[in-house]
């Protein structure tokens, strides 16, 4: 590969503070460290990294709610002020007793659709684990790019990992190289 090959960096937020939070005891994890790690792994220029979130759901009454909004808050426009970084947001929906995320798989897939067909990039680094992304996937691929996967095995779906090009575990030294200092 040659360095003059570009990637853009596709993360899903909530997938990304779940195994974080889960398999790593919320190790603070550095986006810009992480972002640079995972492209001198992989001998690539970042374009951008593209950071997919929804902003916490403030019910009735719940205190613990509107601190999760702040430090949400806080935590997004920190990210959109790191180098060749993006925000975007979708909407946190409380189906029965669970939060769902929405619209994050689908501003995520335009968007990787979209940079696969103009041309910007020859790979994409997406850090996800849901199969809603596999369209996508297939898309980028017919327009030549290269989609790598960052994924925890514990938390993937077995039909993404069919159809990516490259896998890559997030383990625990990628985890402790990209640590907040």
């Amino acid at each position: 590969m040659s360095e003059t090959e570009k990637c853009a960096i596709f993360v899903d937020g909530g997938y990304l503070s779940k195994i974080i939070k889960k398999y790593f005891k919320s190790i603070p994890l550095d986006y810009l460290k992480f972002s640079n790690k995972i492209c001198f792994d992989l001998n690539l220029n970042r374009l951008r990294t593209y950071v997919y979130h929804c902003l916490p759901l403030i019910r009735k009454g719940n205190n613990e709610d509107i601190e999760r909004k702040v430090n949400m808050e806080k935590f997004l426009a920190k990210l959109r002020r790191l180098a060749r970084f993006e925000v975007k947001l979708g909407k946190l929906q409380l189906i029965g007793n669970q939060f769902k995320q929405k619209m994050i798989d689908v501003l995520m897939s335009l968007d990787i659709a979209t940079m696969s067909y103009e041309n910007q990039i020859q790979h994409i680094i997406l850090i996800a684990g849901d199969a809603d992304f596999v369209p996508a996937i297939k898309k980028a691929k017919d327009y030549g790019v290269i989609v790598h996967l960052y994924y925890h095995p514990s938390a993937v779906h077995n039909e993404i990992l069919d159809e990516i090009d490259e896998l890559h575990e997030i383990n625990d030294e990628l985890i402790n190289n990209c640590k907040t200092d």
